[in-house]
């Protein structure tokens, strides 16, 4: 249980809200058919993580800890698992492998269509299965390290100088942030190049004039503009709600990881420090922050998050006019 008030409360109101939101975002891609798309399982498998994310902030803010550790078996959970916050950052770890494979997908999508095209031409829904599956692999592996820098000693949890590792430390920083950013920054750089091109390729539609077969071809023209320039127009906005998504994520984790980095290089960081809880409860705002980003700048978002709360007004309101009908 967190021990300064402000920031128990702050991690609770975190954890709630994230909860709901999270929960909110998976209940709309679930509901609407129309959204059940390759981009938004990714999506929806996001905000699943940022979901258990919250709650185990909201857990670890509420629920108390041994006191003192005992030098078990129990003890050894609590000390590696849930003292150290394993357990938290293996799913903020998830979230950005995530994150990358939602880029990713979107990356090939825009700048490699035929690629993509020929990749899930053959079971899409297995492959995304597959990619989900890497993340917490991959996320399982990197996160492991923090399991060995932890011990029990005199019924206190503390970190090992002794079983620190600079490279090992400093490799899983690279591979669990420097390499996602590093590979995001390029994918967002690319994909704003190749939509950039697209709109300079989708010029006005055609004038309809002159006699009827060039008055058809004008029509099937601008009919071909305007699906293409509504389709540039999709992407670009499910383009600025992944940008922001991003620029966020870079606000939320690089303190975090400024401070860990600078852990396994030998400085003497107190993991009770303010400076270093307060950069933990900036990534864990990272978790509640996406739903917020969806209802502003996803348009397709926004029209399943109305269809499903249209549809059940609209069930309420003809029950009750058919109990009204009816008495």
């Amino acid at each position: 249980m967190e021990q300064t008030l402000w920031l128990r409360i702050f991690n609770t109101i975190i954890g709630i809200v994230g909860i709901l939101g999270n929960g909110l975002v998976c209940v709309v891609i679930g509901r609407v058919s129309s959204m059940q798309t390759r981009t938004n399982a990714f999506i929806f498998h996001q905000a699943v993580v940022d979901l258990l994310g919250s709650f185990m902030t909201l857990l670890q803010s509420e629920v108390p800890l041994p006191d003192p550790v005992s030098n078990d078996a129990l003890g050894w959970v609590v000390c590696r698992v849930l003292y150290s916050r394993f357990a938290l950052f293996l799913l903020y770890v998830i979230s950005t492998y995530n994150l990358l494979s939602l880029t990713m997908e979107r990356y090939f999508a825009i700048v490699h269509p035929f690629k993509y095209q020929a990749a899930f031409a053959k079971r899409p829904r297995l492959k995304v299965g597959v990619v989900i599956a890497a993340c917490w692999i991959i996320g399982t592996v990197l996160n492991s390290y923090v399991l060995t820098i932890f011990n029990v000693q005199e019924g206190k949890c503390v970190s090992s100088v002794a079983n620190r590792s600079k490279v090992i430390g400093s490799l899983s920083i690279i591979l669990q942030y420097i390499v996602p950013v590093a590979v995001m920054l390029f994918a967002y750089i690319r994909i704003s190049v190749e939509l950039k091109r697209g709109a300079a390729r989708v010029g006005p539609a055609p004038a309809n004039v002159g006699p009827a077969a060039g008055a058809s071809t004008a029509d099937g023209d601008a009919h071909q503009a305007d699906m293409m320039e509504s389709l540039l127009r999709a992407r670009r906005n499910t383009f600025k709600m992944l940008l922001i998504v991003f620029i966020t994520f870079l606000v939320c984790w690089t303190p975090n990881q400024i401070i860990y980095f600078l852990f396994n290089l030998g400085w003497n960081l107190g993991f009770d420090e303010w400076y270093y809880v307060l950069s933990v409860v900036m990534v864990a705002a990272n978790s509640c922050v996406n739903p917020a980003i969806y209802a502003f700048k996803y348009r397709q978002f926004r029209k399943g998050l109305r269809q499903v709360f249209c549809r059940r007004l609209m069930r309420l309101e003809e029950a009750s006019n058919s109990r009204s009908f009816r008495n």
